[in-house]
C-alpha cells in the first residue's frame, strides 16, 4: 500500500479552436477542473504592457494514481483518438506528482499579467510591483474559470475597461472566478450581479471580491439568465464570457432585454468559425453590433440594444 496517493498530470498543447473540446474531454476524467496556460510567450513578457497573442494552449488535469488509473487513460486516449478526427493534435504527456503537489502544481504556471491599459492580474499567493494608475485584481480561482489567462477572458476585460462607466450596473452572467466582476467594482461600477450555475464558482469569487476589497459592490447569486430575468431589473453594461451556443440559445431567451436602451452587452468566448451564427442571433434579439475583436481564433462582439423608435 503507498504511504500517501499520488496523482498523474495529464497535458496537451492543443491551438484554440479545439481548445474548448479538449477541455470537455479532461474535464470527464481529471479531479477538480482544468488548468489553462497560454503556450510560446516567454515568462519575461507576463509584466509587460503588449502580451503576444498565444496560438496554443496547453491543458492539464490530474488522475488519481489509483487502481481505476490504466482504465481511466484508456477512456481518455479513446475519446481524444475521436476528437483527431476533426482537430490535429498530440498524443497526451503524463507526469507523476505526490499528494502534497498535485492540488498546487497549475499554479505554478499562473504568473502576473498585464491586460488593456490599467488592468494587473496578479495571483494571490506572488507580489508584483504596481506602475502608477495600475488597477490590480489579485486572484486565486481555485478550480473555477478566469485567470485572465484565456484569450477569451482578456478580450472581455479589454473591451469591459474601454465601455464601463462610472456608477454603471453591471450583469455578469457565467461570473467564475469573479475576474470580470471584480474589474468591473475597481473601474468604478456601482453594482455588479455575478451569477453562475456553479456554487464552488460563486465561493471563489466572493472569496477573491473579499480579497479585493469589493464585496459591497459584488452580489453573487446561484443560477442563470432565469435567475437575473426574476429580479426584474436593467443594466448598463452585460458581460457574457461563456459559450457561443449558449450565448446564443440565451439571446433567443430574451437576454438582450435586461440592457437598458443604449447599453452595451459584451459577448466573448466565441470562435471565429462561430462569429456568422452569434451576428445573427443579435440580430434577430434587436441588439446592434459596435465592435469586433479577435485574439487568436478567438472574438470578443459588443453590441448596443437601440432606443425605442419613436411612436
Amino acid at each position: 500500500m503507498k504511504n500517501s496517493p499520488h496523482w498523474i498530470e495529464v497535458s496537451l498543447r492543443v491551438d484554440g479552436e479545439s481548445a474548448e473540446a479538449v477541455a470537455e474531454v479532461l474535464s470527464r476524467y481529471g479531479h477538480q477542473g482544468i488548468a489553462l496556460e497560454q503556450d510560446g510567450i516567454p515568462p519575461d513578457t507576463w509584466d509587460e504592457g503588449d502580451v503576444p497573442a498565444a496560438q496554443y494552449l496547453i491543458l492539464r488535469a490530474y488522475l488519481p494514481d489509483d487502481a481505476e488509473l490504466a482504465l481511466r487513460k484508456s477512456q481518455l486516449e479513446a475519446a481524444l483518438g475521436h476528437m483527431r478526427l476533426l482537430y490535429p493534435m498530440p498524443a497526451p504527456q503524463y507526469r507523476r506528482l505526490p499528494e502534497t503537489d498535485w492540488a498546487e502544481a497549475w499554479k505554478a504556471h499562473y504568473k502576473p499579467l498585464r491586460v488593456g491599459e490599467r488592468l494587473l492580474i496578479r495571483p494571490l499567493w506572488l507580489q508584483q510591483e504596481l506602475a502608477a494608475g495600475d488597477i490590480e485584481i489579485a486572484l486565486d480561482p481555485g478550480m473555477a474559470f478566469g485567470t485572465g489567462s484565456h484569450p477569451s477572458t482578456q478580450l472581455c476585460l479589454q473591451a469591459l475597461e474601454r465601455r464601463l462607466q462610472p456608477g454603471q450596473d453591471v450583469l455578469d452572467l457565467g461570473t467564475g472566478s469573479g475576474i470580470l466582476a471584480i474589474a468591473a467594482a475597481k473601474l468604478g461600477a456601482r453594482q455588479i450581479l455575478a451569477l453562475d450555475t456553479d456554487r464552488i464558482a460563486l465561493q471563489a469569487c466572493h472569496e477573491n471580491a473579499r480579497a479585493n476589497g469589493v464585496v459591497p459592490q459584488i452580489k453573487t447569486q446561484h443560477g442563470s439568465l432565469e435567475a437575473a430575468q426574476a429580479r426584474q431589473q436593467h443594466y448598463h453594461l452585460l458581460l457574457v464570457n461563456i459559450l457561443a451556443p449558449i450565448i446564443v440559445e440565451m439571446l433567443e431567451q430574451g437576454l438582450g432585454n435586461l440592457l437598458y436602451p443604449n447599453a452595451i452587452a459584451i459577448f466573448s468566448g466565441i470562435i471565429d468559425s462561430q462569429e456568422e451564427t452569434v451576428t445573427q442571433a443579435l440580430q434577430r434579439a434587436g441588439l446592434q453590433q459596435m465592435e469586433r475583436q479577435q485574439q487568436g481564433d478567438w472574438l470578443m462582439l459588443a453590441a448596443r440594444r437601440p432606443e425605442p423608435a419613436l411612436p
